[in-house]
């Protein structure tokens, strides 16, 4: 008598991260470059047409993606109301965050940006189901107190206007990421990239104009730089979704801490300290004690 096949078990965290690992390195390639880039932008052009001039780039450079995955059809959605809403919230946070650039050292904006895991950790859990183990808890502790001693917030005095902003980007950021955790249920990497772009581009249009000046050809290549590199990076980040939980993928988000750190180092003198190191070693921890042989929680498979 023949058996029945057993079902396949489901992806272990191990099996999920070494999924999405080449996926979140270009996700951390490009970011730096975005930040630095987005930085050297705002010298010149306000941050409305920065946001304007990236999502009108973005949706060209997306083309080649977009014939790969199917031409037209790849773009038909079923959850226009939830894109629409996700990125409402995820031009709010993109403009807090390129403001923020302007207004706070580069390595800051981005340590403040990983108060986001804390956020994202808990709506996970709340709206997607995603199971909270000790180790990831344990994880998004170590990485939030490594943050915060990178931080410093005020040096005692209460945190500055950049950085309040820069958190405000942060819990912006959490929701956006749920809310395509969400989509990549459904939806193709692609689908939810044109759609973040097409939306962006219709909410920044009417204030891009209001403060529109023809950009220099440095202007030109930084805001192409920050076009290819968020169109790309966003790609990214939609495919490791696909291929690994929320709460596997954002802490493996925490090395762009240090690195971000680092280029601030080289580009702008920003100053590296014994806290800095610190807190990136403790963030480093973090993603080491969530990916080591962490349990396979049930019914958390993968195709």
């Amino acid at each position: 008598m023949s058996s029945i096949p057993a079902p396949a078990p489901p992806l272990t965290v191990l099996v999920q991260a070494r999924r999405a690992a080449p996926w979140m390195a270009g996700w951390l390639g490009l970011m730096l470059v975005v930040a630095v880039a987005g930085r050297q932008a705002t010298r010149e052009l306000d941050v409305f047409q920065i946001m304007l001039m990236r999502s009108v780039m973005g949706l060209v450079l997306l083309l080649p993606l977009v014939r790969a995955a199917g031409g037209l059809s790849a773009l038909r959605t079923r959850q226009l109301p939830r894109h629409v809403g996700r990125n409402i919230v995820h031009y709010g946070a993109q403009y807090a965050w390129f403001f923020a650039l302007t207004l706070i050292p580069l390595g800051q904006v981005v340590a403040i940006e990983f108060t986001m895991p804390i956020w994202t950790v808990v709506l996970a859990a709340l709206f997607l189901g995603e199971p909270l183990h000790r180790r990831k808890v344990a994880a998004v502790a170590l990485g939030a107190i490594g943050v915060a001693m990178i931080v410093q917030p005020g040096g005692g005095s209460g945190m500055s206007a950049g950085q309040l902003i820069a958190l405000g980007a942060a819990l912006g950021f959490a929701v956006s990421i749920i809310a395509v955790k969400a989509l990549a249920r459904t939806e193709q990497a692609v689908t939810i990239m044109f759609w973040m772009l097409l939306v962006q581009t219709v909410l920044g249009l009417w204030p891009a104009l209001a403060v529109w000046q023809w950009p220099s050809a440095a202007g030109w290549g930084w805001v192409t730089l920050v076009a290819v590199a968020g169109t790309y990076g966003h790609y990214c980040m939609a495919s490791a979704m696909r291929h690994a939980d929320a709460t596997v993928v954002v802490p493996m988000d925490f090395l762009r801490v240090p690195l971000t750190a680092l280029a601030g180092w080289l580009f702008y003198a920003e100053r590296i300290d014994l806290l800095m190191a610190l807190g990136t070693a403790l963030i480093l921890s973090g993603n080491l004690l969530n990916l080591w042989r962490a349990p396979a929680p049930a019914g958390t498979g993968r195709s």
